[in-house]
């Protein structure tokens, strides 16, 4: 009687029902990853946009000779950019140094939209 060595039909079908629940969880949390990449990258996107706004506002307050009194620097928006993304800005009317708000809004996925605030003190 010879004695053959090797797995029996059942114990490959429980590997191959194993392997296929981890493949299958694997697939799952890279969808997921994938959308929380998609979404850092919109928030970055937003936050770009925002920093460059509190940098021309920062110009603008500078512009002339008595600080802040630049046309340019008062509140404004909502300004759509071409990524999506939309940005207004509150400046307090007077202070010597004013809490200049920029909010942005954007897309994070098909249908969830998102706004972020950036909050900064100008010295006028």
């Amino acid at each position: 009687m010879s004695r053959e060595r090797g797995f029996t039909l059942i114990e490959l079908m429980v590997s191959i029902v194993i392997l296929a629940v981890g493949l299958m969880a694997l697939g799952a949390s890279t969808t997921m990853i994938s959308r929380t990449l998609n979404g850092a990258k919109a928030a970055t996107a937003a936050t770009q946009v925002a920093q460059r706004r509190v940098d021309m506002l920062r110009a603008a307050s500078a512009a002339t000779t008595t600080k802040c009194t630049d046309a340019s620097f008062a509140s404004g928006g909502p300004v759509q950019t071409q990524a999506g993304i939309s940005e207004s800005w509150v400046v307090p009317a007077a202070g010597a140094s004013r809490t200049v708000l920029v909010i942005v809004g954007y897309r994070v996925t098909a249908g969830r939209q998102k706004t972020d605030t950036l909050a900064t003190n100008i010295q006028c």
